[in-house]
């Protein structure tokens, strides 16, 4: 009976490596393997396929790189002021939706998702045209008297700046106002009523209430949000591209270290290695910013 066991669990063994075979193989392939391959590559330096072995050189050389500090600055900008911005409205709208007595429910949550699942070339190419000189954002601006001339989006580095924060969240929050949304949803509406009864003012019930019991959804939507703008690149690349081929905007304002990446590895004369040592300040700022913001929302015991 023993050996009959052995022989049992002996099959489903190797059965089990059958069904997880393929899945490792492409994990090995396509995760794995480029992942160390990279890392090697981060000590080589050279230009193209004339590359040697250079240590830490790379590492050095970001420092001394105006791109990349311009790059980082960027991305960080981006990152500070467009997550909470973006996860401010995407937990105000999903706080709107959630009221059952809002008409046409389904039309406006319909709306504001349709960007994040929308083609990125014709979001881009519509996106363009509304804030080109004479588009329908400045005319809109102009006839309300909102401005006395139009706004310099894709020329002035300011406004381009302003103009990629406002493409990343008309893009995105819809993606996270779903999770919001179904998150408020789930939520016991007795206490509310509980609080009600006690006195507790409509505001103190969204922050003593409502937030405290959203947190998990507002790590996730926070961290994942994070990752997002850290490797921002499809808006930049395609909204900010210009005729002369410039995809960072007026004076690289918009230069986001994905797109420095992409700069180094197809624009000009590839320097693999470290275009690899970029992509490892974006892991590295990645998982250091989501341990904090893992940190910032634990729950206590």
């Amino acid at each position: 009976m023993a050996s009959a066991n052995r022989s049992l669990n002996r099959y489903f063994d190797i059965n089990g490596w059958f069904f997880v075979a393929p899945a490792a193989l492409l994990i090995g392939v396509f995760m794995v393997y480029p992942i160390l391959y990279s890392l090697w590559m981060s000590f080589q330096t050279g230009k193209g396929m004339m590359t040697q072995f250079g240590g830490l050189a790379n590492i050095r050389r970001l420092f001394d790189d105006p791109m990349f500090m311009l790059a980082l600055y960027n991305t960080m900008i981006f990152f500070i002021v467009q997550v909470p911005v973006m996860l401010t409205l995407a937990l105000f709208l999903a706080s709107l939706l959630d009221n059952p007595n809002l008409k046409f429910r389904g039309l406006i949550r319909t709306a504001i998702f349709l960007p994040c699942v929308s083609s990125l070339v014709g979001y881009a190419v519509l996106f363009k045209s509304m804030f080109v000189q004479d588009g329908l954002i400045n005319s809109t601006l102009l006839a309300l008297h909102i401005t006395s001339q139009p706004i310099p989006w894709m020329t002035d580095p300011f406004w381009a700046r302003v103009l990629i924060i406002i493409a990343i969240t008309w893009r995105w929050t819809g993606y996270n106002m779903i999770f919001f949304l179904a998150a408020l949803q789930n939520i016991d509406k007795s206490i509310y009523e509980a609080s009600r009864i006690d006195g507790v003012p409509s505001w103190g019930r969204f922050f003593y209430l409502t937030v405290p019991m959203l947190k998990p959804v507002i790590l996730f939507t926070t961290v994942t949000s994070t990752i997002g703008t850290l490797q921002l690149f499809d808006e930049v690349r395609n909204i900010m591209t210009s005729d002369a081929g410039s995809a960072a905007g007026p004076s690289n304002s918009a230069l986001t270290l994905s797109v420095y990446i992409y700069n180094l590895t197809f624009k000009f004369v590839p320097s693999f290695g470290y275009a690899a040592t970029v992509s490892y300040v974006i892991v590295l700022a990645v998982a250091l910013l989501a341990v904090i913001q893992f940190y910032a929302l634990r729950e206590k015991d």
